[in-house]
């Protein structure tokens, strides 16, 4: 008879604003959050290259149900551009693959900047997460296969130069939507000012709600001195959710829709969720809130709530 083999951890859940350093993968990160907070289940909200550092949002538990939302939200970058050597990444991790004298103009660098503003297509990087046939494509990458990756459409909602300290150097800011990639800009930014260069410094200021300002760096969670005390920096499940418009239930729904249930709700609760939370008559998407506590995400339709995540906190 096989055995019931009983989770690793215990239970956490919430969210963490980590301030990612330099040279450590996400992926480690999140183990080494795991470790700290003993805890069951964790994830990351989108990847951040080794190279990169700040905000990477850390899932615990239930709030790995809402991972998504942090993928899917607005992001701001700071990053510097090295002109004169393109690599085959993008960024310095790279092998050298093109060298150029040519160093472009401040202004000939904003003039080109501006066509990469609004939706554009974009090819993502060969070195990147993205998957072909089945594969990462960096795993491919680096065997030496040969592929392409197809472009696809990504906003970008600011783009502008932040200053040129030298001749060699050049600072951006971007906020952008999601799929977005900095590396994949500044490869198609030296193609239109016909020169070369590549990522040399890559930090991520924002992603949706969460912030550099409001950011705990790793080490400082690291040298934290109990688990109570990284207990008590964790964000709520729904901090992600903030376009979510929320819909209030009784605690007597919120037992029904733990079950998977769906509820019927009190006219006027869906009248003041459609009036004061959720204007658009085509989007159905709601947070089902029994007091302070995230219950599911779900649709309201003929007045009932039909759950499709639930939260079991």
């Amino acid at each position: 008879m096989a055995r019931n083999r009983k989770k690793k951890g215990l239970p956490v859940h919430g969210w963490l604003n980590v301030d990612k350093p330099v040279d450590v993968t996400s992926t480690q990160v999140v183990g080494i959050l795991k470790r700290l907070f003993n805890a069951q289940k964790a994830g990351h909200g989108g990847t951040l290259d080794p190279l990169a550092d700040g905000i990477l949002p850390i899932a615990f538990g239930e709030a790995t149900k809402t991972v998504q939302w942090a993928m899917d939200a607005d992001k701001e970058y700071v990053f510097t551009v090295e002109w004169g050597r393109s690599t085959d990444t993008l960024d310095a991790e790279g092998e050298v693959i093109r060298t150029s004298d040519t160093r472009p103009e401040a202004d000939a660098i904003e003039q080109a900047l501006e066509r990469f503003e609004g939706e554009i297509a974009q090819i993502p990087p060969k070195y990147s997460a993205i998957k072909v046939d089945g594969e990462r494509a960096y795993d491919l990458a680096r065997d030496g296969e040969t592929f392409e990756i197809p472009s696809r459409q990504v906003v970008v909602h600011e783009a502008r130069l932040v200053e040129t300290p030298d001749a060699d150097h050049a600072t951006f800011h971007v906020r952008s939507g999601k799929g977005f990639y900095v590396r994949a800009l500044a490869r198609d930014l030296c193609d239109a000012l016909g020169c070369e260069g590549h990522v040399a410094k890559l930090r991520r200021i924002r992603v949706g709600v969460m912030h550099e300002d409001d950011a705990i760096p790793l080490a400082e969670l690291e040298a934290a001195e109990s688990r109570e005390a990284l207990l008590e920096l964790l964000l709520p499940v729904e901090e992600v959710l903030e376009d979510v418009p929320d819909v209030e239930i009784s605690d007597e729904d919120a037992a029904a829709i733990r079950q998977g249930r769906e509820v019927m709700l009190m006219p006027h609760i869906v009248e003041r969720w459609r009036e004061e939370k959720n204007p658009d008559p085509e989007d159905r998407l709601a947070l089902a809130m029994a007091g302070d506590t995230a219950v599911a995400m779900g649709e309201i339709r003929a007045g009932r709530f039909r759950p499709v995540r639930v939260f079991q906190l």
